[in-house]
């Protein structure tokens, strides 16, 4: 699924449909306790976040017809029931005039409204859990005894098994926990130096560790970031930190600590709130009532209270299924029909036998298995895009070509004629073969050709041929040396670039002698080597001298003459040219 302007609509539909029931669900179960609210806020959540991968895997779901949500109204209205084909594919109508102000499109537009923040909020968050576990990098180990105490009894009575590291920093303003493999507690000077409410701190922040809080905390930023624009999707986040706050309470208050002296406690840490300084880690109040809420529940002595069952949890999971799934699967363009589709057939226009599933041309009498496949209006606004139309479309489909061989036909100039032709040569072979046969070059003419020198050549092995420059002149050559040969053999020798004169040269063509990859092994060597044509070396001039009243001269084949003053001649030797000089 491809992130566009519609896309982000749907999703932007389907998540205020979720947040909005979830929400609806927690005001109805506002009797029970906060523990088993927080599982139906943070199975939400959960759903949101998986909204877009459930969307892709679910089957779609399109109750309603493609035309009750056309944005053109008029043009729905002239569709016609039964598209038909006339004599001649009508022309498509000329491309509207580009106005002279190019504005941005609305589509890539909204898709950077939506980006920008996402990627500042994702920045933040990345940086908030960097900078949180910096800070207990640098925080030293806690060593109190009535601390390292409070903290062996939490988690005793809790039931908690898993190491949890207990540290202070001054660059704090009240306690924090986060992780899940490794868990620590952090806590500040102010809160060390009283020791007294030990017990509560470590009970509130350990419920938090052995609730997995951190991590829960982690996803309703996640979700917030990736549905910013939802409100809704904020309320509930802001809610399950609400509930996991009360949850974490009702942990501290089901121990012997009274409910007055923890919202005392409540009140003076909510004084040294670490505020915004850590999104990263849970605040006491998350919301402007969050303090007043967790104050009046401290306080209510028949407030209830407890952890949410196993069998809660799969009451709630099985609901938010049931309605989360057809709400992920759930469009509003039918998948059978859609709109663009049916008006890219109308403006080629395209015959409704080009839609179906068998073939157009009844008269070649195809069998049923060798029907085209079915065409989808999908498809159609794909071959628009590229430029198809309907004459090529039809002709296309006349040969059992494929949506994406059609494509791929056009852009190449691959034509139907083609492919019948080679069909008729080669049998039912796939256009995608086709295509790359034409791509190279190989022409009816040639595969024929090819086929009479070698009759159980296949396609692939022509165009293997007609890449490397095989005539069929080179394929009957070698054939009435080597008989028996086949065409791999044929291709290895042009590879290596033998001749019919190199296989002459050996003196054993045309028997069982030598075999074609000994030639090809010869000529590696160098064994085998075409006569070199002669080469002619220029002639040196004439060389003339004086001798008395006679003209010598010495010509280029070494015979020297003589002329006499009286114009008669006579030869003087017939020596051959001179070798290079000796050394002495």
């Amino acid at each position: 699924m491809m992130l566009s302007a519609s896309v982000l609509g749907t999703l932007a539909i389907k998540s205020l449909a979720v947040a909005g029931f979830a929400l609806c669900l927690l005001r109805l179960a506002r009797r029970r306790t906060p523990a088993e609210r927080s599982v139906i806020a943070h199975l939400g959540l959960l759903t949101l976040l998986m909204l877009p991968l459930a969307s892709l895997a679910l089957p779609q779901w399109a109750p309603f017809p493609s035309a009750a949500f056309a944005t053109d109204a008029g043009a729905a209205a002239q569709l016609p029931t039964a598209i038909q084909l006339t004599g001649t594919p009508a022309a498509l109508p000329p491309p509207p005039p580009e106005p002279a102000t190019i504005w941005p499109d609305i589509g890539e537009l909204a898709l950077w409204i939506y980006a920008i923040p996402l990627l500042l909020m994702l920045l933040m968050m990345s940086v908030a859990v960097l900078r949180l576990f910096a800070m207990g990098r640098r925080a030293e180990v806690l060593v109190d005894a009535s601390w390292l105490s409070a903290l062996a009894q939490a988690q005793r009575r809790m039931g908690f098994k898993h190491g949890t590291a207990l540290l202070v920093s001054d660059e704090l303003r009240s306690p924090v926990s986060w992780g899940v493999l490794r868990p620590t507690i952090l806590l500040d000077p102010r809160a060390v130096a009283t020791a007294s409410d030990a017990e509560a701190i470590i009970a509130h922040e350990l419920a938090h560790v052995a609730r997995l809080d951190w991590a829960k905390l982690l996803l309703g930023r996640l979700t917030c970031a990736l549905f910013w624009f939802n409100p809704f999707v904020w309320l509930l986040a802001r809610e399950s930190h609400q509930l996991r706050e009360e949850a974490a309470d009702d942990s501290v208050l089901m121990t012997d600590i009274a409910g007055a002296d923890y919202a005392a406690l409540l009140v003076n840490a909510a004084r040294h709130d670490n505020s915004a300084v850590l999104i990263a880690a849970h605040g006491v109040a998350p919301a402007g009532n969050s303090l007043r809420r967790r104050i009046t529940r401290a306080l209510d002595g028949q407030a209830q209270r407890g952890p949410a069952g196993a069998a809660w949890g799969a009451l709630c999971l099985l609901v938010g299924l049931a309605i989360a799934g057809p709400v992920a699967a759930f469009s509003t363009i039918s998948a059978d029909e859609p709109y663009e589709g049916i008006v890219f057939a109308a403006a080629l226009p395209i015959t409704a036998n080009a839609l179906a599933p068998r073939a157009i041309d009844a008269g070649k009498g195809k069998a049923p298995e060798e029907e085209a496949p079915l065409l989808t209006p999908e498809d159609l606004v794909s071959m628009r895009a590229v430029g198809v139309t309907a004459e090529t479309l039809v002709s296309m489909r006349n040969e059992r070509a494929r949506p994406d061989e059609i494509i791929a036909a056009h852009a190449t100039g691959t034509d139907a004629s083609y492919v019948a032709e080679m069909r008729g040569i080669f049998g039912d072979v796939d256009v995608d073969e086709l295509i790359g046969a034409d791509a190279v070059g190989v022409d009816a003419s040639y595969a024929r050709a090819m086929r009479s020198a070698l009759p159980a050549a296949g396609l692939d092995e022509i165009i293997g041929a007609r890449a490397i420059g095989i005539s069929p002149q080179y394929v009957r050559s070698m054939r009435s040396m080597f008989p028996r040969i086949e065409i791999d053999e044929i291709t290895g020798l042009r590879a290596l670039g033998v001749t019919a004169a190199d296989v002459r040269a050996l003196g054993r063509g045309g028997g069982d002698a030598i075999t074609p990859d000994e030639v090809m092994a010869l000529h590696a060597v160098g064994a085998v080597r075409s006569p070199a044509p002669p080469r002619f070396l220029p002639q040196p001039p004439a060389v003339s001298a004086r001798l008395g009243n006679a003209i010598a001269t010495v010509g280029p084949n070494g015979v020297a003459t003589a002329r006499q003053g009286d114009g008669t001649s006579a030869a003087i030797s017939s020596s051959k040219p001179p070798g290079p000089p000796r050394d002495n």
